[in-house]
This record gives structure tokens, C-alpha cells and sequence, in this order.
């Protein structure tokens, strides 16, 4: 279901702004004004087989230890996912992976974690699925899209690297 029918289908209101496109956390600081929310980075990885996928959601400024995070999602051998899958499971192109993705995974085939620090945050900033745009999601708000995508989040303190 496209990303704005879902919104609308369930009463959603983000918070938009549209911005030049964004690849990296480098270029969103350069070319995305200042907004309100926290800045997010987001990642898409799978195990070493191939079997379990995992969208993960930092701050921005993060950078993550995969070994250490590996471990504690219990994921031998994590690794980026390819353009392919991260399309086939997400509906996004590398550049714009997003929580807000997790509208393309009816079947649950992506587990969502979120780390700690922006999980209590009043609101985060997402990609409505492209990376000219960013919304504002409230805590509150994010909640219930979690909640009618049908997706539990897994809230930990993501390692560093």
C-alpha cells in the first residue's frame, strides 16, 4: 500500500518538508534545514544466511558496532542488506530507507529496532520513503504507525563502534 493512503487510511498527520535529495547523514546535515525531531540514520541489515532481516534506527551521529549488535539480536554474521532486498522487503532504494518503510512488510519479514536514546525522544524525523522529504513523527504517532503496520519495535541500547 502506498505510503500516503496507509497515512491517510489511518488518520495519520506528519509534519512534512521537502529538502534537494539527501544520500548520506553528511548531506542531510548540509542540505535538510534545521527541524524539529531527532535525526535518525537507518540501516538495513541481514544475517549471514540471508534469513533474518532487521531495519535498525539510531541517532544520526551513531555509528554501530555490527559484531556487538550481532550478538545481542542473537543474527550471526550481520551485514548490509543489497539494493535488491532492501527493495524487496522495504519498497525503498538505498538513500532513502526509513522507518516509514516498514509499511511495505505486511508479512513481518523485517524485525524494527530502534536504539533507546531515540526511541525516548519527543519526536523523530523520517523519509516518507523518498529522500526529498523529511516528516516529523511525535513519539506518540510513531507508536501507532508501529502499532498498525502490526510491527513491534525492539528498543535496546545499540553498541557503538
Amino acid at each position: 500500500m502506498p505510503l500516503q493512503k496507509f497515512l491517510d487510511a489511518h488518520g495519520f498527520v506528519f509534519e512534512c518538508h521537502q529538502h534537494p535529495a539527501v544520500m548520506t547523514v553528511a548531506e542531510s546535515e548540509a542540505l535538510v534545514p534545521h527541524l524539529p525531531g531527532a535525526k535518525t540514520k537507518n540501516l538495513f541489515l541481514r544475517d549471514k544466511r540471508g534469513l533474518k532481516h532487521f531495519l535498525v534506527t539510531i541517532p544520526a551521529a551513531s555509528s554501530v558496532s555490527l559484531d556487538r549488535l550481532s550478538i545481542l539480536l542473537g543474527a550471526a554474521g550481520l551485514s548490509f542488506g543489497s539494493p535488491e532486498r532492501l527493495l524487496k522487503h522495504l519498497g525503498v532504494t538505498p538513500g532513502s530507507v526509513t522507518l516509514l518503510g516498514l509499511v511495505n512488510d505486511p508479512e513481518h519479514k523485517v524485525q524494527f529496532v530502534m536504539d533507546r536514546a531515540l526511541w525516548a525522544a519527543p519526536s523523530v524525523q523520517a523519509h516518507p520513503l523518498i529522500n526529498t522529504s523529511t516528516m516529523i513523527l511525535p513519539h506518540d504517532e510513531l507508536e501507532r504507525f508501529l502499532a498498525a503496520t502490526g510491527h513491534v519495535p525492539m528498543v535496546i541500547t545499540v553498541p557503538v563502534a
